[in-house]
């Protein structure tokens, strides 16, 4: 009894021993072998990368010392949006850089740059951008765009080593859009220099199918996403409200209330001429320069009666009350 139990403890414990030596050097072995061909391959990608001659972010950070610490900061630098810094870093965008290295560097020497001084057109660098980003959602009308269209570049709006992502709309659309600068300064507007309205709360700056790249098919379904009331539905619908918002309302900013595109009762007369009130009671000849002045225009306007002027829910017609 006392051999058969030595025997099967030896034969059974040798197999348990060697088992265990398996075990605990086969995930070793892999480990091993894993990191020996992560090695191989980083060497083969540094000796590939030196052959199309790239020489490495530290070569430029050498003489770029500035521009690579707002790189750093920026949300290109991090790797996880497989963006430079997950390929050539630098060199992903601005090229290989070996034969500017060995040229001495300087500005646009076997280099390429960005900006209007660079020499190369924005559709030569709005490429360089949309290798990565063509892809995005956002990015789907580009190329219908009015900003594609009128050859705007997207380092115009846009820094690739700043660490702020989104530029500060107001400093950047009104470089170029000097009118609404204007407009949004006057007494009745849009929230705008308040920070409350952006501009691309009501336009899609990367293109879009409809007029003024506007986030929606009509002005007046871009409209209600904040002004829901003025939806409806109504018993009687004032047209020119249906039709465009815009008929009446000026969108960035006005001298006039509520952002309409003339004084009231001049705009009310532009449809409605002398065949209801009549026309005499409003011009210059009866207002406050005229010598008949009229009750009805002192301090006054439509919209004194008619005060639901988008729309009524009074049968009379009359957009009253």
């Amino acid at each position: 009894m006392l051999r058969l139990a030595d025997n099967y403890n030896g034969k059974f414990g040798g197999t348990m021993k060697r088992k265990y030596i398996i075990t605990l050097f086969l995930p070793l072995s892999l480990l091993l072998l894993s990191c020996t061909l992560a090695v191989a391959a980083t060497a083969d990608t540094t000796e590939i990368a030196e052959e199309n001659g790239f020489i490495g972010a530290e070569t430029c950070q050498e003489c770029h010392e500035t521009q690579y610490e707002s790189y750093s900061k920026s949300v290109h630098f991090q790797k996880y949006v497989k963006g430079p810094q997950s390929q050539n870093a630098c060199e992903t965008c601005h090229g290989a850089g070996a034969l500017h290295v060995e040229k001495g560097g300087g500005r646009a020497v076997d280099i390429s740059t960005f900006g209007r001084d660079s020499g190369r057109t924005p559709e030569e660098m709005n490429s360089t951008c949309l290798t990565c980003h063509s892809s995005k959602e956002n990015m789907t009308n580009w190329e219908i765009g009015q900003h594609k269209r009128n050859d705007v570049a997207c380092v115009d709006c846009h820094s690739m080593h700043k660490g702020q992502t989104k530029p500060d709309q107001l400093t950047v659309c009104f470089k170029c859009h000097r009118d609404t600068k204007a407009q949004v300064i006057k007494q009745s507007r849009h929230p705008i220099l308040e920070g409350k309205v952006k501009c691309s709360d009501c336009h899609d700056v990367h293109g879009s199918l409809s007029k003024g790249m506007i986030k929606a098919e009509t002005v007046n379904l871009l409209c209600y996403t904040c002004h829901v009331d003025k939806r409806g539905p109504f018993v009687w619908v004032h047209p020119p409200a249906e039709e465009n918002c815009l008929i009446c309302h000026t969108p960035h900013g006005s001298r006039h209330e509520n952002l309409f595109a003339e004084r009231i009762n001049v705009l009310c007369q532009d449809c409605h001429d002398d065949r209801s009130h009549h026309g005499a009671a409003y011009d210059n000849t009866s207002g406050f320069p005229g010598p008949n002045t009229s009750n009805r225009f002192v301090a006054r306007g439509c919209v004194e009666c008619h005060h639901t002027m988008h729309g009524s829910a009074n049968f009379r017609r009359s957009f009253s009350r």
